[in-house]
C-alpha cells in the first residue's frame, strides 16, 4: 500500500470556517408554529451558527416554570422531528436531555449540558415570557454573562434584570 504525499504551497492556510456557535431554541414547543421554527432556522443560517438545537422542555419542567399544562413530551418531540424531516434541515438537532432525565430539569442543569455539548458561543432563543421567567431565577446573572439571549418578541413588561442586562439580549420581532 503506497502513500502519496501531497505538498502544500508555502504559506497555505486552510480556509477558515465562518460558522460559529450554537443557537438553542429553549421552549415547551406546545404552541410553537412551523413559522416560528422556520424563523429559528432562518436566523441560524443568516447568523452563520454551526447548529440549531431545539430544546423541548419536559412536562414537569414546564409545570414548575409556568404552571401551564402541556401535551406529553413525545408528541411535542415528534412534531419537531416531523418539521425537521419536512424541511430537510441538516444542522438542526432535537436535544433529548429532558427525555433521558424524565423529570424536571432546572435551567442551570440544561445550560451546563448545552455549554459542554455544543460549540460556543451559545445563544438562547426564547419567548419574552420565558426570558422573564429566566431573569427571575437567582442564577440568571451568572449565566447572562456566558450566553446571549435572542427573544422572539420583547415582552410588554420586562423583568428588572433583563433591563439591567439589555446589552446581552435582543428582540427578533419588534412590535
Amino acid at each position: 500500500m503506497s502513500e502519496t504525499v501531497q505538498k502544500m504551497p508555502f504559506g497555505y492556510e486552510p480556509p477558515k470556517d465562518e460558522r460559529k456557535g450554537t443557537l438553542v431554541y429553549y421552549d415547551s414547543f406546545e404552541h410553537t408554529t412551523e413559522r416560528e421554527l422556520d424563523l429559528a432556522a432562518y436566523i441560524a443560517k443568516e447568523r452563520l451558527f454551526v447548529k440549531l438545537v431545539l430544546y423541548p422542555l419536559h412536562e414537569q419542567s414546564v409545570k414548575r416554570m409556568s404552571k401551564e399544562e402541556v401535551s406529553p413530551f413525545y408528541k411535542r418531540e415528534d412534531k419537531l422531528h416531523e418539521w425537521k424531516r419536512d424541511r430537510n434541515e441538516t444542522n438542526v438537532v432535537v436535544e433529548r436531555l429532558e427525555v433521558k432525565r424524565k423529570k424536571y430539569t432546572p435551567i442551570d442543569s440544561a445550560l451546563r449540558h448545552l455549554v459542554e455539548t455544543y460549540p460556543k458561543p451559545l445563544f438562547l432563543l426564547m419567548t419574552g415570557e420565558t426570558a422573564n421567567l429566566f431573569a427571575s431565577f437567582s442564577s440568571f446573572e451568572e449565566w447572562i454573562v456566558k450566553i446571549r439571549l435572542l427573544l422572539i418578541e420583547e415582552p410588554a413588561r420586562l423583568h428588572p434584570r433583563l433591563l439591567q442586562y439589555k446589552h446581552r439580549w435582543e428582540s427578533i420581532i419588534n412590535k
